[in-house]
């Protein structure tokens, strides 16, 4: 994203609403804290809560026969539940923390309530929900025709626009789940970066450390997403 639509102080989607569409959700809205791993979607199971993070990163995961693939990331940009907004009340798809945080959260009801009194507040979302798929679309061009270095590096890329400063707490093993590939590909693409000057790599934890390097390595594969964020959400 550009510097003014990374990360900010607070969920960057509840701070576009007009008072009159705030005021709508802020009564219903809890303080919550994300934990690592919390779910707040189960493939095909009725969705109960909306989240608004606003610290922390979500990941939206489709499983196949046991086997999971990262698809999209949710942070102080956005919220979970776009099936819900789009009027389902199931995903295909899971949605789990992956980096911890803060957030509010509400219920599906309540929601629901306040896009059926406001059409302004309900169209913000789906303009949101809009760039959540040029997000998954992109994911599955990157996954399919970028290589692995060019997929890591759009993806810290993607992580640092989410969080304050330039520390990722991540490990390789959980790389491997959001990249769909093998732990030991992952150490290679990580090793890569870091012999460029790119990241610092310890245990659990990745501090990019040159993050215009980074968007070099990515080249096409980052930034469309993030430029559809900009256009829409005004």
């Amino acid at each position: 994203m550009a510097a003014a639509a990374r990360f900010t102080k607070g969920n960057r989607l509840l701070q576009m609403l007009s008072a009159a569409d705030l005021g709508l959700l802020e009564p219903h809205l809890v303080a919550v804290s994300l934990k690592l791993r919390d779910r707040y979607e189960n493939p095909n199971k009725p969705i109960e809560h909306i989240v608004f993070p606003d610290v922390g990163i979500a990941s939206v995961v489709a499983i196949q026969d046991g086997s999971e693939a990262e698809i999209g990331l949710i942070g102080c940009e956005g919220m979970t539940g776009a099936a819900i907004v789009l009027g389902n009340e199931r995903s295909a798809n899971a949605t789990y923390v992956q980096v911890a945080g803060e957030g509010r959260q509400i219920s599906v009801q309540r929601l629901r309530e306040a896009m059926d009194l406001s059409r302004s507040l309900h169209g913000l979302f789906l303009k949101y929900v809009q760039v959540f798929m040029t997000q998954t679309a992109h994911t599955a061009i990157a996954n399919g025709r970028a290589k692995l270095p060019e997929r890591l590096a759009r993806w810290l890329l993607m992580a640092d626009d989410r969080v304050a400063g330039n520390r990722l707490a991540l490990t390789h093993e959980f790389l491997a789940l959001m990249l769909a590939v093998r732990r030991a590909g992952v150490t290679e693409a990580v090793n890569d970066l870091e012999a460029k000057g790119l990241i610092a790599a310890a245990r659990g934890e990745i501090v990019l450390t040159n993050r215009k390097g980074l968007e070099k390595i990515a080249g096409r594969f980052y930034g469309a997403p993030e430029t559809e964020y900009r256009q829409l959400m005004k």
